[in-house]
């Protein structure tokens, strides 16, 4: 659809209102302090006709108006992840790929979409191992390369997801996020550090350098950051369709980019490694096609539990921890026994998931970790007196119970490290839980010349060789292949209504984070907000698990009397949105306080408290 006078009107009208918003709604928790011109951020908000949480307040602004105007859950979806490939960039954008996971109210079904970034047909095994050196590049070689970059997904998810359960067009969802990136946001703290963390990268290429690097410094914030490049893309997409980019001149660039990285003639220092091209062909782009898996699903609780199936290891290990802690009346522990048993199941479901999750896994085996009878088995591994020693070997899904039997481990990959995250509710009671990824944060570090987005570097997610001695990894690189991902997009229903969706970044963490949430709010009574903001800590079967500072001080001792390990601090974990549905058909719209500077929480009529 070409965009008219009066669409891009009412898109500028739209921008102007997020833009100039100074004051949080009726109903929203207090506002963290932005950057001047950029809508506050509100962590909570309680009210009616529809919800919208995500990490970027002009991204949270734009759905909710998307749903004031008629749209619904999916229509808000879309045009707030546009925003974020805007605003959010090196988190997200239309070079890399997702997973989207839908509750349609009318038909009370779960719907998924699977828009992972595949390999192209030239991915082998070892294509990940130096032929000089014959062993595995250097992650940072890897990642900083066209070797890294899977054909991407994300745009084809947007435009499948319109047409199968949305209302408007996506020449519409993309108008507003255009207008901002032409028109420029306001550069906030996180922004500027998440630029000067891949200052380095960034100074290798020209295009990326002349957009995040002006005059060779990240920009300062309370700038204006504006990508024209970016805002001509995304016109070009709404005039032509999105075969401008998987059969057009835009796809012809990305893939002469990752062929041929447009290395800059003058970086301010050479890059630590030589930077490899990459072998994606426009029939890889052309090729790509998206999946629509079953969703798995854990009944706990009383509480059924709706996640991604593979690529995506979310949903089976997020789904296998409940369903061994089902066996355990967590609410009748003391604080730091429960965190001792969400630590331990954290570890067994992670075994399993190293062992035996990727692309391709079998149904059988998908289904078998699923089983109750197979939690139990698992469960019996699980000392409530003491933290078994790290790492617990993985189980053996065979169909058989009764026993604790074991298999042989498998390795993990190379989990990345920034990703972003929305969760969307309409009045209808429709849902969408996004979780949306470049991989790293930056991606590849390159941003296709003249069409500003960056590429993603997801094919790292792929174990680069076989352990010796070890079980057969199933995420080993193969042509068309998808690399094993820990997003776990999740949606929670109560007697086939939904009850909560959440979702979160944060590379591997992702499904402790989305566990230990879960584990909060339904069997340790928190509220929402309350789950969202506890300290995490995540567990993934390692023998140096991680913890923010703040579980340390509370639980690290009492967590060491149980004999777990001594746990290594990091900043933050995670960076979650969700909703919860509550009575009247009310909503409470949550995002982190202060992780990853605070997220955005808002609903289309805030309720009077």
């Amino acid at each position: 659809m070409r965009l008219t006078k009066r669409t891009t009107s009412r898109t500028a009208a739209v921008v102007a209102v997020v833009l100039v918003a100074t004051s949080a709604p009726a109903g929203a928790a207090p506002a963290a302090a932005g950057p001047p011109g950029e809508p506050p951020k509100t962590p909570t908000a309680h009210g009616y006709g529809g919800a919208v949480s995500t990490v970027d307040p002009t991204a949270t602004a734009v759905g909710l108006d998307v749903l004031r105007r008629g749209g619904n859950a999916v229509d808000a979806a879309v045009a707030a992840a546009a925003m974020l490939g805007v605003t959010e960039p090196f988190s997200a954008g239309i070079g890399g790929g997702g997973f989207l996971v839908y509750y349609d109210a009318g038909s009370r079904r779960v719907h998924t979409i699977d828009g992972r970034e595949s390999a192209p047909a030239s991915m082998r095994e070892d294509s990940f191992v130096d032929p000089a050196t014959g062993t595995a590049y250097p992650f940072q070689q890897a990642r900083v390369s066209g070797l890294s970059v899977g054909v991407p997904g994300t745009l084809l998810t947007w435009h499948e997801a319109l047409r199968r359960w949305g209302s408007r067009p996506l020449s519409a969802a993309l108008a507003p996020a255009a207008e901002v990136a032409e028109r420029g946001f306001p550069v906030d703290a996180t922004f500027r550090q998440q630029v000067a963390d891949n200052a380095a990268a960034f100074a290798q290429f020209d295009a990326t350098r002349k957009l995040y690097l002006p005059g060779g410094q990240p920009p300062a914030v309370g700038s204006t950051l504006r990508n024209r490049d970016l805002a001509d893309t995304y016109r070009q997409i709404a005039r032509r369709g999105i075969g401008t980019f998987y059969a057009g001149p835009i796809g012809a660039d990305l893939v002469t980019a990752v062929r041929r990285p447009p290395v800059a003639a003058d970086p301010a220092a050479p890059w630590q490694f030589p930077i490899l091209p990459g072998a994606m062909t426009r029939a890889d782009l052309a090729g790509y096609q998206l999946r629509f898996p079953a969703p798995t699903r854990s009944d706990y609780r009383g509480y059924q539990v709706y996640g991604m199936s593979t690529p995506s290891s979310g949903g089976v290990a997020v789904g296998e921890a409940l369903n061994i802690l089902e066996r355990f009346d967590l609410s009748e522990l003391t604080v730091p026994e429960a965190l001792h048993h969400y630590l331990e199941a954290s570890a067994l479901a992670y075994a399993d998931r190293n062992r035996y999750v990727a692309d391709g896994t079998s149904r059988r085996v998908l289904a078998e970790l699923l089983d109750d009878r197979y939690a139990a088995e698992r469960a019996c591994r699980l000392d409530p007196d003491r933290a078994a020693p790290k790492p617990v070997p993985p189980g053996d899904p065979d169909g058989r119970y009764g026993d604790c039997a074991t298999g042989a481990a498998g390795a993990d990959g190379n989990p990345g490290q920034s990703t972003t995250n929305l969760t969307v509710a309409d009045r209808w009671g429709n849902v969408v839980e996004y979780t949306l990824t470049i991989e790293q944060t930056g991606g590849n570090a390159m941003v296709v010349p003249g069409r500003g987005f960056l590429l993603n570097n997801e094919l790292t997610d792929f174990s680069f060789v076989q352990t010796p001695g070890a079980a057969p990894d199933p995420n080993l690189p193969a042509p068309g292949k998808r690399p094993r991902s820990s997003m776990s997009p999740t949606i929670v229903l109560d007697d086939g209504r939904p009850f909560l969706a959440l979702g979160t970044p944060g590379g591997a963490t992702i499904i402790t984070t989305v566990l230990q949430i879960l584990v909060n709010r339904i069997d340790l009574g928190m509220t929402l907000p309350e789950a969202m903001a506890a300290p995490r800590a995540s567990q993934r079967n390692s023998t140096a698990p991680q913890a923010e500072p703040a579980f340390v001080s509370a639980y690290g001792g009492a967590l060491g009397v149980f004999g777990h390990p001594a746990f290594t601090a990091t900043a933050e974990l995670g960076a979650a949105t969700a909703i919860e549905f509550t009575g009247r058909h009310g909503f409470v719209a949550s995002a982190e306080p202060v992780r990853r500077g605070g997220g955005a929480a808002g609903v289309v009529r805030p309720a009077r408290r």
